[in-house]
């Protein structure tokens, strides 16, 4: 699906399920927000979103544990659910989103190369975290990362509707 239609379809899902959603960022540093309230009308589904960048505001603002950030890492399946969980409850959104991982160039490791990134969805009834690994600069592995979220988002929505 063309980058430019996936804000619109999943915004039409949103409305035609009457759901709202929240976003918590980490190294898109705000680009799916950013990409949603692009679509006119976003404002009737999409309540907000935070940027989260450092271990503190994670913790602080979206209440990851902070055993989580230290056992796991800001770069980990553990720490984007609960990113999720934290931006659904503090916007008091039906579904939220979140991303977290390392853009590059540097920051990378052995066991966490540049390029990968977690991607979670929360829901009352349900929650999802995938795991990716980018190969591209840094704006190409943000621009990435805001797809696979929105793609995300939309299988969510689709099997919802059926």
């Amino acid at each position: 699906m063309s980058e430019e239609n996936l804000e619109e379809v999943v915004g039409q899902l949103l409305v035609e399920q009457e759901l709202t959603l929240g976003v918590a960022e980490s190294c898109t540093g705000g680009l799916i927000a950013h990409r949603l309230t692009n679509v006119p009308g976003s404002s009737n589904y999409l309540l907000g979103g935070i940027v989260a960048y450092s271990y503190d505001v994670k913790e602080r603002v979206l209440e990851v544990h902070h055993d989580t950030l230290y056992e796991h890492g800001a770069v980990s399946r553990e720490t984007a659910l609960e990113m999720a969980r934290g931006a659904r409850r503090l916007l008091s959104s039906d579904v939220a989103l979140a991303v977290t991982g390392i853009a590059g160039p540097g920051g990378g490791t052995a066991e966490k190369p540049v390029g990968l990134v977690y991607i979670a969805l929360a829901a009352r009834d349900f929650e999802r975290c995938e795991r990716h690994l980018w190969s591209g600069d840094r704006l190409q592995n943000k621009q990435r990362s805001s797809q696979a979220a929105l793609e995300m988002l939309r299988e969510y929505l689709e099997g919802r509707a059926r």
